[in-house]
């Protein structure tokens, strides 16, 4: 692999990439092959946006490279309370992201290897892309038992899926992006691509569940450094290009102006969470005080992630109405969310009846509505 991060490749890039359209479109052609030096999922991602914005993509494509520390990734119009298991992430540290094409949800870590070509819209064609890395892995390992699908995933053994797949098309430019599980931790994989709400019904695009295999078990000695070379090589020789892999700093607003901006829009709440589309949740809260046990009925709308309608169904006796009506109140119109919902029903609770039983299930019911996001 030949990484060129001297000077001069540095400022070949920048005129590449800073051209103006006019000029660009006559002086330059060909493909261009980069990879980010980042493991920063949403650095990445806003990679993708901004070759999509900025570039003029006529005479060049480009093969965009990239890993990431881990992150679950869905897509633009999935629902992350559906997607996965929200709890387990804010546990593990593992970043959520919402990308900006459709497909389904998928699992990144740096055994992940990520994949994003770029064409014009009318030159889009992500079978041959994917057949392109079907044919890199066969140059470097021709025993692999590896192949495309109609679904336009990746097959090993004609069972495993160990590549996924997801694109946008703008009015002129598009992308196809796609994965590539080398020795991703599958344990982690598994379990933070289950949910656990119950409940929850969503017109939003369900993944589809798949059997998994890394590379990386058929033949341990593949890393995804070989995997990266190996269809970089065949990138350059189907385009008739140099085989170089340029190295590029996400961060760089110099090479890349706004892309700062890009990547913090990325991060926000509004975003990853509030793009969701419209969902409800209508569920039991089994809770066990002393030594009984209560079902309480919720039922919720949540629109643009936010509690549109709240309905807690509790019996009189065990909370006066007043009490529990102001949780109600107050969740109605806030963020579907614990650290939110948190600092509510931590003020709600200062104004609750220094009566110990009444606190004791005033704090259960609150603890439980928490846990339910």
């Amino acid at each position: 692999m030949v990484l060129q991060s001297s000077l001069k490749n540095w400022l070949w890039l920048y005129c590449i990439l800073r051209t103006p359209k006019a000029c660009f479109r006559s002086t330059a052609s060909g493909g261009l092959i980069i990879q980010s030096i980042s493991n920063d999922v949403y650095q990445n991602l806003a990679v993708e946006d901004w070759i999509h914005d900025h570039m003029d993509l006529e005479k060049r494509q480009v093969l965009f490279l990239w890993r990431n520390s881990p992150a679950v990734v869905i897509g633009r119009h999935q629902n992350p309370w559906q997607e996965c298991n929200l709890r387990l992430l804010r546990q593990k540290n593992i970043k959520l992201a919402r990308r900006r094409s459709g497909g389904g949800t998928v699992y990144h870590d740096l055994g992940n290897i990520n994949l994003t070509f770029f064409t014009t819209r009318k030159k889009y064609e992500r079978m041959e892309n994917l057949k392109l890395v079907v044919k890199a892995l066969k140059a470097l390992r021709p025993q692999l038992d590896v192949h495309v699908t109609d679904r336009y995933d990746i097959l090993l053994d004609r069972q495993y899926k160990i590549s996924g797949t997801a694109a946008k098309l703008g009015r002129t430019s598009a992308y196809h992006h796609c994965t590539l599980l080398c020795n991703a931790d599958k344990f982690v994989l598994s379990s933070v691509l289950k949910s656990p709400y119950k409940g929850l019904k969503s017109n939003a695009t369900p993944s589809v569940p798949a059997s998994v295999k890394n590379l990386f078990e058929e033949d341990p000695s593949l890393t995804s450094e070989m995997l990266l070379d190996a269809i970089a090589k065949e990138y350059a020789k189907q385009h008739q290009i140099d085989h170089h892999i340029t190295l590029i700093n996400p961060a760089d607003e110099t090479l890349l102006p706004g892309i700062n901006n890009k990547t913090k829009e990325l991060q926000t709440w509004e975003w990853v969470y509030g793009k969701t589309p419209k969902f409800s949740i209508s569920t039991f809260l089994n809770m066990a005080y002393k030594d009984s046990v209560l079902d309480v009925q919720v039922n919720m709308d949540v629109k643009h992630g936010r509690i549109e309608v709240c309905n807690i169904d509790l019996p009189e006796q065990w909370l006066p109405p007043g009490l529990y009506s102001k949780l109600v109140k107050s969740l109605t119109g806030s963020k579907f969310c614990p650290n939110e919902t948190t600092m509510l029903v931590t003020t709600l609770l200062r104004t609750c009846p220094q009566d110990d039983e009444l606190h004791g299930r005033w704090s259960l019911l609150c603890e439980n509505m928490i846990m339910l996001m």
